[in-house]
């Protein structure tokens, strides 16, 4: 019986993403599922094996330890090279901010253990207690949006979108725009080869440093490396993801109200987009291309760092509680 509430949770998992694999709430099950499994084996363990289930117990506070000291580094590491490679813009800086985040933390924990302060003991203990919270939906959305990009694509599209990221230069399409487009041409091309000829809707409207849309720059990529011209559909009004999404939604509905797609981006950003499709009544599915290695890091956290933003109103929620907790605390201390 101490496995029933994983089993629960894994159930509810896989009646999720039948029904539709673009939930966040099927990364939670799935980090739920995970939680409570763990805790029913350390139980189990405890009661048939005290002795080894405390020495396990040490051990993981140990690696837990020297985890964290080694995601610093490697944070911090990588926040570097991303100020270095890809300039000081808020987004490249946030791995580097992640990094000294967890330093902070432990630095905070030192200190609580040695001065032994009420005051520091309730604070230690909702920052841990964030920390924790935000460390569980980050694990969550990073091990789902992995599963999410092996999923399988399926059969029928009618429309392959492919979402803008900028140009360079005011007019020359950058590296990661053009892994989404060599991607999307692909996945065209494999949709032919099934007897379909979807139209390729590219997505991105003009920013004002640019010279001409997004989506014309991405139009002649395509069409420079032999795709037909008359395949393609410019959206050039969009300014963000929601938009692209939603204005390219536009289009395939008055073309074809029973529409399917398949929607283009980069792989650190594929979840996040089946997310806002589905909250945007799109019908379809993301796939994601290579990005370089240096650059996932820092765009996975602002991917978790959005999407954590989508559901402010109950992480906002839990957050307050938590603070109310370290409160309680504080005056129990």
């Amino acid at each position: 019986m101490v496995y029933a509430p994983a089993l629960l949770c894994f159930f509810l998992f896989c009646v999720g993403v039948l029904r539709d694999r673009r939930r966040f709430g099927n990364a939670v099950l799935l980090g739920l599922t995970g939680l409570f499994a763990f805790g029913a084996w350390i139980f189990e363990l405890r009661d048939r094996h005290p002795v080894l289930a405390r020495d396990l117990g040490v051990a993981l506070v140990v690696l837990v330890a020297l985890g964290i000291v080694t995601l610093a580094w490697f944070l911090i590491s990588n926040g570097l090279v991303m100020v270095r490679k890809e300039g000081r813009s808020p987004a490249n800086l946030l791995s580097l901010l992640a990094g000294l985040a967890l330093v902070a933390l432990l630095g905070l924990l030192i200190a609580t253990v040695v001065l032994q302060s009420r005051v520091l003991v309730a604070v230690t203990a909702t920052a841990l207690a964030l920390a924790g919270y935000v460390g569980f939906l980050f694990l969550c959305f990073v091990v789902y949006a992995f599963l999410y990009g092996r999923l399988a694509l399926r059969r029928r599209a009618d429309f392959v979108v492919v979402l803008g990221s900028g140009l360079i230069g005011g007019s020359k399409v950058p590296p990661l725009l053009a892994s989404r487009l060599d991607r999307a041409h692909a996945v065209h091309g494999r949709l032919s080869r099934r007897g379909r000829r979807p139209v390729l809707i590219t997505s991105g409207g003009q920013g004002p440093d640019e010279d001409l849309p997004e989506s014309h720059a991405m139009a002649d990529y395509l069409i420079g490396r032999g795709f037909p011209a008359d395949l393609i559909e410019r959206e050039d009004r969009s300014r963000a993801t929601e938009e692209n999404i939603e204005f390219s939604r536009t289009i395939m509905v008055k073309a074809k109200p029973d529409y399917r797609c398949v929607i283009v981006t980069n792989n650190y950003h594929a979840f996040r987009a089946a997310v806002t499709a589905r909250r945007a009544g799109v019908r379809g599915h993301v796939v994601g291309s290579p990005t370089a290695a240096y650059f996932l890091p820092s765009a996975v956290i602002r991917e978790f760092v959005a999407l954590f933003a989508t559901y402010r109103r109950t992480n906002l929620g839990i957050c307050l509680l938590v603070f109310v907790g370290g409160g309680f605390i504080w005056l129990l201390g």
